[in-house]
């Protein structure tokens, strides 16, 4: 595993991780917590939380974002379309950013990427347009650099990822059918130059077929670890 330099990232299901800095900024991405079938039973979430990113508008990223902003008064960044739709939901703070730009919070600079992907929200009988869905890159000071795909397939641009800000973890989506599987989440930790990939988005629904097995099969001799957790465990 790559060293995490004091930086924790716990994985609570699906996409849903918890960051937290040395310092002890508490950031959630794509929080999916109360119909989320693989959120750890009987985690306790954190006694603060700072920030919450989320990637897109689709319900299995966005859907307890609300609830969690308002319990922890809490900053929502994401793309301007989704940040203004939470804010229309009552959210106070929210940072509407688009692609390419960065944002600094305390000791981590965010900096929201492109993704290969779609992004709306389900506003009662309505589908609300959800912007362009992103990934991010965390930045920590003194710590690691950290990049969460959101939802995509892979694709070659990926390297600029790499050579801009040359990522050390990356938590990939390998599920398959909604995104990309393990053979083309291998390709994309190449093209991303990482270290360790923490696996995300399988197992949750039926169609997410692909496993961090299958991953580390594409990725021998590579010398890019998959790193094995379960729901609610944390990497220091």
């Amino acid at each position: 595993m790559s060293n995490l330099k004091g930086t924790s990232i716990t994985w609570l299901g699906h996409s849903f991780v918890h960051v937290q800095t040395q310092v002890g900024t508490s950031i959630l991405i794509d929080p999916f917590m109360e119909q989320n079938p693989a959120f750890p039973k009987g985690y306790a979430m954190p006694d603060k939380v700072d920030a919450i990113l989320v990637t897109h508008g689709h319900f299995d990223h966005i859907a307890d974002a609300m609830p969690l902003a308002k319990k922890y008064d809490a900053m929502v960044v994401a793309i301007f379309e989704v940040a203004a739709w939470l804010e229309s939901k009552g959210v106070e703070k929210t940072v509407g950013m688009n692609i390419g730009g960065s944002f600094r919070f305390k000791d981590v600079v965010a900096t929201m990427v492109e993704a290969r992907h779609s992004s709306a929200m389900n506003d009662g009988d309505k589908v609300i347009y959800g912007g362009e869905p992103a990934g991010f890159v965390l930045t920590v000071d003194s710590g690691p650099t950290l990049y969460h795909s959101g939802d995509t397939t892979v694709f070659s641009d990926m390297k600029l990822i790499h050579y801009l800000y040359a990522p050390e973890v990356a938590m990939l989506p390998i599920g398959g059918h909604y995104t990309m599987g393990p053979k083309e989440a291998a390709l994309a930790a190449n093209y991303l130059g990482v270290n360790s990939v923490l696996p995300i988005h399988y197992g949750t629904f039926p169609p997410l077929t692909g496993t961090p097995k299958q991953l580390e099969t594409y990725l021998k001799g590579t010398g890019i670890e998959v790193v094995m957790v379960n729901a609610g465990e944390t990497l220091r």
